[in-house]
């Protein structure tokens, strides 16, 4: 890459293009350096800490390898936006994050990075969203980042974090936490009933307007550019890519670990909840007849696993926003419930097992499993033992086919029936798209 005109540049987008070579660096002033989804090779160099300005550093989506300067993290006092995501950095996550730091947005998702998160992280008071899914880090579940005040975004997945999330006495207390995604680690044990019931950000959430979790670069020119995260979905195989990140979007996924126990029935006091995925562990027992309580869920996988019992009718006639069901290779039993979303499934939302019966199954049920009491018919305003006692309405958006995603409150609708509804491999990603004109007083 030659020289380039960096003479009185603020803001530097130079994503999204054939750029090949080593990183360029532009000089200090720089308060917005957004370089990613290029060819770049090498190391990213020490002297990039000489940027004492910046405000959004965005390097991901290149070939960038080696370790990281320890102290790009204290870079700038202003320093917001830090995304190395996508390239092949290694070694340790520098210990340097120092007291009073302004980072929001953290993303280290893709690399090769290994040890356990730094706890100097806790003096990042106001960080939003954590990444570093697909790493090859390890250690216990950091409970000790439910100390961050504005923590919304959590995604560990894929990588070597082992153990059990606390235990039935532990305490915890993540109050912003909108969306977490633990799967494809090895976390053990129980799922703790206290940690569901903390989880006050997924409960009750409501929003007037449409929000986008963005930050903006630059605070004195007649044009503001906002750096706006986004996420990126893998559906069986299919990756999506959802660019603008709502406010309203709230998820769980605690898929491919080895939970054992029964699923507390505090996880359906979420009633804001868009997204529940616990597949594939070893969990037993019965679907707690709650989860019917979360009535915005739009997307539920409890596959492979080992829950026995019958299919709670809760779940057929209280989940009427329902896009995505997967009960599939349990010992779950007895006839499928009817209901408004539940005749939409195909039989492969219940393959596997052997005892089910009834549509959209070809199995006929006998008639001992036919026998099941008349399924109550829920009125409009009526409040039962199974309803929590919240006044929340959801937002539905007509965006076109595809995911409408958002992160502050937490919400995801989903308009394309055809797409199958799965919280798996998500990721945090960020891409500055659009530039918005101060309004004129």
């Amino acid at each position: 890459m030659g020289q380039l005109p960096w003479k009185n540049l603020n803001v530097i987008d130079m994503s999204s293009n054939r750029l090949q070579g080593h990183l360029p660096l532009p000089p200090p002033s720089t308060i917005g350096f957004l370089i990613s989804n290029n060819k770049l090779v090498g190391g990213v160099p020490s002297s990039i800490c000489n940027l004492n300005s910046i405000q959004s550093l965005d390097l991901s989506s290149n070939s960038l390898s080696g370790n990281i300067p320890s102290c790009i993290g204290n870079a700038s006092d202003g320093l917001e936006v830090l995304n190395l995501g996508m390239n092949q950095l290694s070694g340790t996550i520098p210990l340097t994050f120092t007291k009073g730091n302004s980072l929001m947005y953290l993303n280290l998702h893709g690399n090769q990075f290994e040890g356990s998160l730094p706890h100097s992280l806790l003096n990042c008071e106001r960080l939003e969203f954590l990444d570093v899914g697909n790493n090859k880090m390890k250690g216990s579940f950091p409970q000790w980042l439910e100390s961050l005040p504005k923590l919304q975004v959590l995604i560990l997945r894929s990588n070597r974090f082992s153990g059990p999330i606390g235990n039935p006495k532990t305490s915890f207390s993540f109050q912003k936490l909108r969306f977490i995604d633990l799967s494809n680690n090895d976390f053990t044990g129980p799922l703790p009933t206290n940690f569901f019931g903390t989880l006050v950000g997924m409960m009750d959430a409501h929003s007037d307007y449409l929000e986008y979790m963005e930050d903006a670069i630059g605070t004195n020119a007649s044009t503001f550019s906002y750096y706006q995260y986004s996420v990126a979905m893998s559906t069986k195989g299919s990756n999506i890519e959802v660019e603008k990140i709502q406010t309203m979007f709230i998820a769980i996924d605690f898929s491919r670990n080895y939970f054992s126990g029964e699923i507390p029935k505090s996880i359906g006091r979420l009633n804001s909840l868009k997204g529940l995925n616990l597949s594939h562990n070893k969990l037993t027992g019965n679907i707690p007849p709650s989860l019917g309580n979360m009535s915005s869920l739009e997307g539920l996988d409890l596959s492979s696993n080992e829950l026995s019992g019958t299919i709670p009718w809760q779940l057929a006639t209280d989940l009427d926003q329902l896009e995505f069901l997967n009960l599939s290779n349990n010992k779950l039993e007895g006839r499928i419930p009817p209901g408004p979303q539940f005749n939409t499934f195909e039989d492969d939302s219940y393959g596997g097992n052997l005892a089910l019966c009834g549509f959209p199954l070809s199995k006929s049920c006998s008639e001992d499993a036919a026998n099941v009491p008349t399924l109550p018919t829920k009125q409009k305003g009526e409040d039962d033992e199974h309803t929590i006692g919240f006044d929340w309405k959801v937002v539905v958006m007509g965006y076109g086919s595809g995911f409408v995603i958002g992160i502050s409150v937490g919400y995801m609708v989903l308009t394309d029936k055809t797409i199958d509804w799965l919280v798996e491999n998500v990721r945090g990603s960020a891409q500055r798209r659009r530039s918005v004109k101060r309004s004129k007083q």
